[in-house]
């Protein structure tokens, strides 16, 4: 989950970063880095989720049941 965390959080930089070049030319500066700072919050949040659902997996005490 390590690995998903890390390439979930690139992904949506690129996302990010082709968002606020895409935008250069219709939108002031202030609106393109409001809209790439959003993305990457999301980016942020969502590789923080994942990155916790990992930990907390690993922690899950196992619930086999014991033979006889």
């Amino acid at each position: 989950m390590e690995i998903a965390a890390i390439i979930f959080v690139l992904v949506m930089a690129g996302i990010a970063y082709i968002a606020f070049r895409i935008l250069k030319r219709t939108v002031k500066l202030a609106i393109r880095a409001f809209v790439a700072l959003l993305i990457l919050t999301v980016a942020a949040a969502g590789g923080l989720a994942l990155w916790n659902l990992d930990i907390q997996l690993k922690n899950k005490p196992s619930t086999t049941k014991k033979s006889r």
